[in-house]
């Protein structure tokens, strides 16, 4: 396997009130250059429901969204060996250095999309945060077994920190 490298920008301002955390971009997300760029993923209609917002389609649109809503988004791995998208293939990380954000956001609560996510923040974050975060089921296609309306239930609990 090689070492890939995360090239997507974090997306917040110093209005971002929650971080939302995911693993690794997949294979999809890579190609189209932002967060959650799979067709299949439900981040973005989970989010826009909970929100209460349009579903956003464009890159620039979904930035618009975080920012207007005060949401950040990044990912916890800044390097790893991955096979595909398979976070279970991840081996070799190198986290992102999440102060970046905390240090210029008033971040309320840090949330992670899915287990992976939040075990690897866990490992190679938290210590150094000095923060806990919650963990929300994935948006992923692989998690098919959760029901978009499961999902934008479970998500809902985002809403108290915005």
């Amino acid at each position: 396997m090689d070492t890939v490298y995360h090239t997507i920008e974090p997306v917040y301002d110093t209005h971002s009130r929650i971080l939302i955390l995911g693993s690794f971009p997949s294979v999809k997300s890579r190609e189209s250059k932002f967060f959650y760029g799979h067709p299949r993923n439900r981040f973005w209609s989970v989010l826009a429901a909970v929100v209460s917002d349009s579903l956003p389609s464009s890159i620039e649109e979904k930035k618009a969204f975080l920012l207007r809503n005060h949401i950040a988004v990044w990912d916890v791995i800044a390097s790893c060996e991955i096979k595909g998208s398979s976070d279970s293939s991840i081996r070799n990380v190198v986290p992102n250095q999440l102060n970046r954000i905390l240090l210029t956001a008033p971040i309320a609560q840090i949330y992670c999309n899915g287990a992976t996510s939040h075990k690897l923040y866990q490992r190679y974050c938290e210590a150094e945060t000095g923060r806990s975060a919650i963990r929300l089921p994935s948006t992923s296609p692989a998690n098919a077994a959760c029901s978009p309306e499961k999902l934008t239930e479970s998500w809902k609990i985002i809403t108290e920190n915005l």
